[in-house]
């Protein structure tokens, strides 16, 4: 590393990391973990444990693209905060993080949380992240782990299996329409 890169990320960096994104990881984490008394303060500290990472690992914060690297970083927190509360065997620990519970959501529509329920936790995971967190192409990428044309792939095949579950559901909620008024009938 040399002397011009030791110096991008000093305090002064830390703290323009932290006011820029310091809420964004915040609420990320906040909308992942399940409703109810103390969340919000479960969430903080989970946040405070990604910038404290952020800050531990600083020379692997890659400049430009800061955000999508503590998203990932706080799938990983997250992933493992659930591991410590639930006995989970080895051999059952997925090899990506699934950090959206569909029925932990702060949705409140249930038909979008139905649909959302039907989508596999990949597919959830990459509309949320892009519809929630505002990210895209190289940003998307990062999160994932993947070249931008296999986040933009990975996106358009998310898409298009929400569409499919989509009408499914409403396809669905016609047949039992029609019951319930063949039934009243």
């Amino acid at each position: 590393m040399s002397a011009d890169e030791a110096t991008e990320h000093d305090a002064a960096w830390f703290d323009a990391l932290f006011a820029a994104h310091a809420g964004a990881v915040h609420r990320y984490l906040v909308r992942r973990l399940p409703a109810g008394d103390g969340h919000r303060d479960e969430a903080e500290d989970l946040a405070a444990e990604v910038l404290a990472t952020a800050w531990r690992r600083r020379d692997d914060v890659p400049a430009g693209a800061e955000l999508p690297w503590l998203y990932r970083t706080a799938g990983y927190v997250l992933a493992n905060h659930r591991r410590k509360h639930r006995a989970t065997p080895v051999a059952a620990v997925p090899e990506e993080p699934d950090d959206v519970d569909p029925a932990a959501l702060a949705v409140t529509d249930d038909a979008v949380r139905d649909v959302l329920g039907r989508l596999s936790p990949r597919d959830r995971r990459i509309l949320l992240l892009v519809a929630w967190d505002g990210l895209g192409g190289d940003a998307l990428a990062e999160v994932l782990g993947v070249s931008r044309g296999g986040a933009d792939a990975a996106l358009s095949r998310a898409r298009a299996r929400l569409r499919s579950a989509w009408q499914e559901a409403e396809a669905s909620a016609a047949s039992a329409d029609d019951v319930e008024q063949g039934n009243r009938s």
